[in-house]
């Protein structure tokens, strides 16, 4: 018998049942993550609750979850490089490891004073990406946190800016893609130097002399489940977007993207990868 469609008190025990086998954290930086790289330009302050990584002439910095992750949702507030970041990229993603990971990336891509930052994401499966999509913000990134989520399940993906999903990645196995369903991920972040790509497609350079970069994290949170059963799958499986939902995305795709790789006819020439039909 289908769980999801037996009777209302039914489902509300079973529904009470699942929330005994998820995992909640809210966030504490130094419980839940390891400084990996970059020195004193990554640190944790504030009784970790505020964490912040720099990036200078000589180095940038990164963290790291020391859980791994499969299926959930994950928020990290952010407040990215003020000023001028032309040339800096603050990346966060999840990840596994080896040469067929698994991976789902936020990339901020810095930009002059002025002009807007670029939200970059894309997916990795089985080793695999090149599938990019590109945003404008409707706010300023720099001036206050906002939070940046990454919705998951075994039926699709979902990227969202201030609870407003702005993409959705479907599980797409039947027409031959595989999807990121099978390997734990950890959640990693960085802020490093791309002046070769980052800006305008490596024109503008990073001006060393406005470093040190800084971005700014607080109020981790990642609800996910402690098993791989099958009812937990399925109780994922239907977190799926609302009608309000589905017209914030729709608005969001119209006024803000920028670049959408299943339209990139020069790109695929020979048509749109199997996923985007």
């Amino acid at each position: 018998m289908d769980i999801f469609f037996c009777n209302k008190p039914l489902f509300l025990t079973l529904l009470v049942m699942v929330s005994l086998f998820m995992v909640a954290s809210a966030g504490n930086f130094f419980q839940d993550f390891d400084l990996t790289w970059g020195d004193h330009r990554a640190k944790i302050f504030n009784g970790g609750k505020l964490l912040s990584l720099s990036l200078d002439k000589v180095s940038g910095s990164g963290f790291k979850s020391k859980k791994e992750y499969l299926f959930g949702r994950i928020d990290m507030q952010l407040k990215l490089v003020a000023g001028n970041s032309a040339g800096t990229v603050t990346a966060y993603y999840l990840s596994s490891e080896g040469p067929t990971h698994d991976e789902i990336d936020f990339e901020f891509l810095g930009n002059t004073t002025g002009d807007p930052y670029i939200l970059h994401t894309n997916v990795f499966t089985q080793g695999k990406g090149n599938r990019e999509q590109q945003f404008y913000l409707w706010f300023d990134p720099t001036r206050n946190f906002h939070t940046y989520s990454i919705s998951w399940d075994s039926r699709q993906i979902v990227f969202l800016v201030d609870n407003t999903p702005i993409r959705v990645f479907g599980n797409a196995e039947r027409k031959g893609v595989p999807f990121p369903k099978n390997q734990p991920m950890r959640i990693y972040s960085s802020l490093w130097n791309a002046d070769d790509w980052a800006t305008r497609g490596g024109l503008v350079k990073t001006d060393w002399t406005k470093a040190p970069f800084t971005a700014y994290y607080r109020n981790f949170n990642a609800q996910s489940s402690t098993t791989s059963s099958r009812f937990l799958n399925g109780a994922w499986q239907n977190q799926q977007l609302d009608a309000y939902s589905r017209r914030r995305l729709r608005w969001v795709q119209k006024n803000f993207m920028i670049y959408n790789y299943c339209t990139d006819s020069k790109r695929f020439p020979q048509g749109a990868p199997p996923e985007c039909r």
